[in-house]
């Protein structure tokens, strides 16, 4: 069965429809919001209201583009909104011990590879780092992530040629080691 016979199937009330639609495109679903979230909680609680948030809304669908484009873009925007929320609460939050070496300087190992990649990925902006996960990380074209954030591909693909740049850049001196 196809997307748009399930689509109907869903907005006429079918439950099995439903968990049919779900079924189809969690797990795409889930590996995008995983890579950008990092947190595996997180990512099930996006990957939660991402698709509560496209039931509510299935009805507005247009069938522009696919179904699964539709909903990653549901998806990148919940991802991207909880990312900025936790950031802003990161921000406001001190460390106990933070105050008590305020004085004495604070040596830290050098990280590993994957450690210092992952960093330099969550500090990519928002645009770059959505780009680069999808097409990098993901597999998504330059036309799927142009279709899914609403952008041309010429678009996605500077972006992705500045976050390889920025990462080039931020993990050079790893590389001299």
């Amino acid at each position: 069965m196809n997307d748009r016979e399930l689509i109907g199937r869903v907005l006429a009330g079918d439950p099995s429809a439903e968990r049919a639609l779900y079924d189809a495109h969690v797990d795409r679903v889930f590996r995008l919001v995983y890579r950008m979230a990092g947190d595996l909680d997180r990512a099930q609680d996006y990957v939660q209201e991402t698709f509560i948030r496209g039931f509510d809304r299935l009805g507005d669908f247009r069938g522009e583009s696919a179904l699964s484009t539709w909903l990653c873009s549901i998806a990148i925007s919940i991802t991207l909104n909880g990312l900025r929320k936790v950031r802003r609460f990161n921000e406001r939050e001190t460390e106990l011990d933070d105050g008590l070496q305020a004085g004495s300087p604070v040596r830290e190992a050098d990280p590993d590879l994957k450690v210092r990649l992952s960093r330099a990925i969550e500090a990519l902006p928002e645009g770059y780092r959505t780009v680069f996960v999808m097409h990098d990380v993901e597999g998504y074209t330059h036309q799927e992530i142009a279709d899914t954030l609403g952008v041309q591909p010429g678009t996605s693909k500077a972006q992705l040629s500045r976050a390889r740049a920025r990462l080039r850049a931020a993990l050079a001196d790893f590389a001299r080691d």
